[in-house]
């Protein structure tokens, strides 16, 4: 495969006042899905989130996930059934082959064969959740807030699937968010990644909203038929109420990598990174980002 070459870009950076002077922090503010990055493989993070260069090809699974989550974006949003799994298959179709990692499949006709295969995954995916979709009194649909929370030194922003009237409070709004798995989660609700996820999406609503926050629902839909016939489905709840020791450990999260990012240091990669590993490895060993 051709490598890339990468010309350097100017980075605009925020300036923060501290006791010592102004502090650099090369990004305006922090998102659930950057923060996971940065920890993942410090060097892809650098990449996509500081340098803005988007060139990484996505995994099958994650554009069929994209796909649903298009699909239901329309269904909440008011459109039917058929005319929501329609609208997910043509932003399937319209995703060039060059966005797509292929894996072993190299040739046109393997590559067309895939994409195949990704459209029958998406179409029976879609439809296990849409056989009985949850019900919602719906207030938002992919509610994209910034929020400023006391004691961080940077913004926050998250993209809520839905938000949703409460069930159990009736003066708040809950939060549901949509996954698309191979495998239902292990931990359930207890997932640190869900619980991280779910807080950042908490502090966006909560402002965007001016209302009390009361659970993050993760509804998960597994897109390989279960061979023993069980549902296909599987609903994991946070409880906001129960969560302040994970606020504390988010906030002291979100502050290290603030200080980490802010600091004269190496970006390394981490080959072993399932997603990015390989890219980022190639990166550095070419040093096109020196």
């Amino acid at each position: 495969m051709k490598k890339r070459i990468f010309q350097k870009k100017h980075v605009k950076v925020n300036k923060i006042p501290t006791e010592n002077g102004l502090r650099i922090i090369p990004i305006k503010y922090w998102s659930h899905s950057s923060l996971m990055s940065f920890l993942r493989n410090p060097l892809a993070w650098y990449k996509r989130y500081v340098l803005k260069i988007y060139d990484t090809p996505s995994n099958p699974s994650a554009i069929i996930g994209r796909s649903c989550h298009v699909a239901l974006q329309n269904f909440y949003g008011g459109i039917k059934k058929e005319g929501s799994i329609e609208l997910g298959l043509e932003y399937l179709r319209a995703v060039p082959d060059f966005e797509i990692n292929f894996g072993k499949a190299k040739s046109f006709a393997e590559q067309k064969k895939k994409r195949s295969a990704m459209e029958k995954e998406y179409l029976q995916a879609i439809g296990y959740y849409l056989a009985r979709p949850p019900k919602h009194h719906v207030l938002g649909v992919e509610v994209v807030a910034l929020a400023e929370v006391d004691g961080l030194a940077l913004p926050i922003k998250a993209v809520s699937d839905l938000v949703v009237r409460s069930q159990i409070d009736r003066r708040a709004v809950d939060i549901v968010d949509h996954k698309f798995v191979d495998a239902f989660s292990k931990d359930r609700a207890h997932k640190t990644l869900f619980i991280m996820q779910a807080i950042f999406n908490y502090y966006t609503v909560k402002q965007k909203y001016g209302k009390p926050v009361r659970r993050f629902i993760v509804h998960e839909c597994r897109k390989k038929k279960n061979a023993d016939g069980s549902s296909q489905m599987r609903r994991y709840i946070i409880d906001f109420a129960d969560c302040k020791e994970s606020f504390a450990v988010f906030h002291r999260l979100i502050n290290d990598a603030t200080a980490e990012i802010s600091r004269q240091r190496l970006y390394l990669p981490n080959p072993s990174d399932m997603f990015e590993g390989e890219n980022s490895f190639d990166i550095y060993r070419l040093g096109l980002l020196e």
